[in-house]
C-alpha cells in the first residue's frame, strides 16, 4: 500500500498530465523555457574588453567615479555613467545606448583614457595627482 504522501504525489502527476493532454488536444502549445541568463556584470564586461593590468587601472578610476553605477550622475556637473563622461551624451559615438548600455559605456571610456592618456593606467595616474581625470 502507498503512503498518503506518495498518493498525493502520484495524483498530482496525473492531474499535470491530463492538463497537458488538454492544452494539446485544443491546439495550446506548451514549451518548456528556459530560465533567463542573469545579465553580465559591468565588471565582467571590462574585463573582457582590455589586458587584466589595464583593467585594474580602469576599475580604480570607475569604481572612484561612479561605484560601477552605469546610471549614476553626478549633481553638480552632469556628468554621467560608469566613466563620468561630460556630457554623458558624449558617449553616443560608442552607441546609440550609451544611457543604458554598460558595454557601450565602457568602450567609450576605454577610448578616451587610450587617446587622451596612453592607457587606463595613464589615466589612472593622472587620476592619482588630480582626483579627476
Amino acid at each position: 500500500m502507498l503512503s498518503f504522501a506518495a498518493r498525493i504525489s502520484a495524483r498530482k502527476k496525473s492531474i499535470a498530465a491530463a492538463g497537458a493532454t488538454l492544452l494539446a488536444a485544443s491546439g495550446i502549445a506548451m514549451a518548456a523555457v528556459p530560465a533567463q541568463a542573469a545579465p553580465t556584470s559591468a565588471k565582467t564586461i571590462a574585463q573582457q574588453m582590455m589586458p587584466s593590468d589595464q583593467f585594474q587601472c580602469f576599475s580604480k578610476i570607475v569604481t572612484h567615479e561612479s561605484g560601477w553605477n552605469p546610471s549614476a550622475t553626478n549633481s553638480s556637473s552632469g556628468a554621467y555613467g560608469l566613466v563620468q563622461a561630460l556630457p554623458g551624451s558624449k558617449m553616443a559615438s560608442a552607441g546609440a545606448d550609451w544611457k543604458s548600455n554598460p558595454a557601450t559605456q565602457i568602450k567609450w571610456g576605454l577610448n578616451y583614457m587610450n587617446d587622451r592618456y596612453g592607457s587606463p593606467c595613464g589615466a589612472w595616474n593622472f587620476w592619482q595627482q588630480n582626483s579627476w581625470y
